[in-house]
């Protein structure tokens, strides 16, 4: 055995040829000040809420993407009953990339993951009137590693409409990122995240919070991009679920988070070669 392989030096370096590691060029011009409040407070509260980060245009053009997948509730109390879902969204519209790829948001994944994170769930949720509150839980809670722990997961909820007290906005628990396996929240230890259309939440897998109830007599609108390390698996099958030529349409960003990247030494090879190679010939 070489002394590199000895010393775990091979393990941790880029095999990669001909596509070798790259980052967000878009995230690496987020001020460093903006990203660095941004983290002090997801290390305080367990949170960031950043307002009005989509202008009036960009919401309206979400919003006409998101409408016409709008169809079936969810089939159970957690995904709720009067609560409209839209899973492989990649696969049916371009219209929601911007969310997924969003440079202020990636600025905070490329410090908190390892390089080439994944996307591991793209989700369109409409709470309904009617609708009951979620039960509060995490969102990396079914990777099997005892907590207190640092996050293997991270998420983010755009608003696309206003989040109000009583139209759903989800629920969150300040400070139970930091929580052990041996505390679970009580509902009264819960808050609104209010704030206004156009606005997102960004918050670790650690973190407590659930869908509000939707006491209003309108829709709440909003979308989740969660993300993962690159060596956990993720929670959507996005190798089966977006066909290839949609591949090739979207980011570089937004490719690299789909998998088509290694993860150093080889971690996501395609017959012992990088897996954007499938997409040379289409």
């Amino acid at each position: 055995m070489s002394s590199d392989v000895a010393t775990g030096k091979y393990f941790k370096s880029d095999l990669a040829g001909k596509y070798r590691r790259t980052t967000s060029e878009a995230a690496a011009r987020v001020p460093r000040e903006t990203v660095a409040a941004d983290l002090a407070s997801i290390e305080e509260r367990g949170y960031v809420v950043i307002e009005n980060l989509l202008s009036e245009q960009e919401l309206e053009s979400i919003r006409a993407a998101a409408a016409p997948l709008l169809k079936e509730v969810g089939r159970n109390d957690f995904e709720g009953t009067r609560t409209q879902r839209v899973y492989a969204v990649l696969a049916k519209t371009r219209g929601l990339d911007r969310l997924v790829d969003h440079p202020r948001i990636l600025a905070l994944l490329d410090e908190i993951f390892q390089p080439n994170y994944l996307l591991s769930q793209l989700q369109i949720i409409n709470i309904l009137p009617g609708e009951s509150e979620q039960a509060l839980h995490t969102d990396d809670s079914f990777y099997p590693v005892p907590r207190p722990r640092p996050p293997l997961g991270a998420a983010t909820v755009w608003a696309l409409d206003d989040f109000t007290e009583t139209n759903g906005a989800t629920a969150i628990v300040p400070g139970s990122h930091r929580w052990g396996d041996d505390r679970q929240p009580m509902r009264e230890e819960a808050r609104p995240a209010v704030m206004p259309a156009g606005s997102v939440i960004f918050y670790p897998g650690t973190f407590w919070h659930g869908g509000g109830a939707n006491r209003s007599t309108s829709d709440r609108l909003a979308v989740t991009c969660q993300y993962c390390e690159p060596w956990v698996r993720t929670q959507e099958n996005y190798f089966l679920g977006t066909p290839l030529p949609v591949v090739k349409e979207v980011s570089e960003d937004i490719r690299r988070m789909l998998g088509y990247s290694i993860h150093p030494p080889f971690i996501g090879m395609v017959n012992g070669m990088h897996p954007k190679r499938l997409l040379e010939d289409i």
